[in-house]
């Protein structure tokens, strides 16, 4: 055997030692114990909790999810919206009118490349 060899065998049995599950036995050498239980027991996919629902979904007062497909498009895509009143087009560089408005919908572009970046309740 070459020396390759030994160190190859040797390192495996070290790493399948670290695997065993030592349970106490009595003097007779039967075990005295059950073996612990596994800490990933089964599941029924009933029991799993339901997916994180994206906190733009649960504030989204203005409709801003129907338009994220718009983040990355040029800022020309954007559909003219019924109530111009309730949605603003505005530069990531530009200044922004004070106050929020929870029902208006702000759509924000970046002003070089004129692709949106971000379509949020604001």
């Amino acid at each position: 055997m070459t020396i390759r060899t030994i160190t190859l065998a040797g390192g495996a049995a070290l790493l399948l030692a670290g695997c065993q599950t030592y349970l106490p036995v009595d003097d007779a050498g039967h075990h005295t114990a059950a073996p612990p239980k596994s800490a990933a027991a089964p599941v029924s996919p009933n029991a799993l909790p339901p997916a994180p629902v994206p906190l733009a979904a649960l504030s989204d007062t203005c409709g801003a999810t129907g338009l994220q497909y718009l983040v990355g498009k040029p800022k020309t895509e954007i559909p003219v919206p019924v109530n111009p009143g309730k949605r603003q087009v505005i530069c990531t560089s530009c200044a922004m009118a004070p106050g929020t408005d929870p029902a208006r919908m702000t759509i924000l572009f970046d002003q070089g490349t004129g692709l949106v970046t971000q379509v949020m309740c604001k």
